[in-house]
């Protein structure tokens, strides 16, 4: 009679079950620098687009989208002729739904910058990974341990004193419901991207994030373009940055669950604050200051201790 017949344990399960652990923690922690730099790519992208709205040779909102969209699709072919094997589309219905949504997510956002100060918009817009952290208890049966709730908490309120300089009024006009709105329809995504990163890769989502989205943006982009190429230059480097940080984040959503992303995806508008800082010369306040340092520990408390411990291996 073998050993685990007579109730020992199986000779390999130790050596295995070592080995797995090792590499999904290996896989989380790649994952949360890839948000680190989703998060950089985010507040580059956000800085230059404020900076392309500006004077006598701005883009509109909706301009800057289908800007947004165009260099990330052309981008993603380029991709694909250099690496084919990148472009692996499986599940087409829930990437089409992916690009409608986020094509939705940017106009709104855009229409309620156009409506509200942009700290109001990007408190409220910002509230979609916490939507999503909801919506993945029905989706996915994830149950968030207490430490992961209080650490969203935390770097919630930390983004709050950012872009809000500790005293955010909101009221309930047009401008606030579109953002919360996409804020809504951010979660979807969220969910979506989740959903989908276990048939299909980043750059293939990614691509069709831009072509649902593109169709979705044109309306909003008629009118006159500029024509300054210095400008052009710049938006092209916005885009750039867009499809960095958009293929990083999904990239991400593959070993990560939905309430530990969105703890990293706070950085986002924290990191978007100290850039304006850096290339727009914007004030930086104390409560802005206090705001990022609040953020940052939020992120660095739910690493450490929002994760659901392992339970222990029972002997065969």
């Amino acid at each position: 009679m073998t050993a685990v017949a007579r109730g020992g344990p199986e000779p390999a399960a130790g050596p295995e079950a070592s080995a797995a652990e090792v590499a999904a923690a290996r896989g989380r922690g790649v994952a949360r620098l890839l948000l680190l730099g989703s998060a950089v790519s985010f507040g580059l992208m956000a800085v230059l687009a404020r900076k392309l709205s500006r004077g006598d040779a701005a883009f509109s909102a909706g301009q800057l989208t289908v800007i947004r969209f165009v260099v990330g699709a052309l981008v993603s072919l380029a991709a694909f002729r250099v690496r084919p094997a990148l472009y692996r589309p499986h599940n087409r219905r829930l990437l089409w739904t992916r690009g409608v949504s986020g094509g939705i997510v940017v106009v709104l956002y855009f229409l309620a910058l156009a409506r509200i100060p942009a700290g109001e918009a990007g408190m409220l817009y910002n509230l979609f990974p916490v939507i999503a952290t909801a919506m993945s208890v029905r989706a996915f049966g994830e149950r968030p341990t207490i430490h992961l709730v209080l650490a969203l908490i935390l770097a919630t309120a930390g983004v709050a004193l950012v872009l809000g300089n500790g005293s955010l009024h909101l009221g309930l006009g047009a401008g606030e419901a579109l953002a919360v709105s996409a804020a809504f329809f951010a979660a979807i995504s969220a969910v979506v991207i989740r959903t989908m990163r276990a048939t299909d890769n980043a750059p293939t989502i990614f691509y069709y994030f831009c072509l649902g989205g593109l169709p979705v943006a044109l309306p909003f982009a008629l009118g006159r373009w500029p024509h300054d190429p210095r400008a052009w230059a710049v938006a092209a480097v916005m885009g750039l940055a867009a499809y960095a940080a958009q293929v990083l984040m999904t990239q991400a959503y593959g070993a990560l669950s939905i309430g530990e992303a969105a703890i990293w995806l706070q950085l986002t508008p924290l990191a978007q604050y100290a850039l304006a800082a850096v290339l727009l010369g914007e004030p930086v306040s104390g409560a802005g200051a206090l705001g990022m340092v609040v953020g940052v520990a939020g992120v660095a408390y739910g690493t450490v201790l929002g994760h659901r411990p392992r339970l222990p291996a029972r002997r065969a």
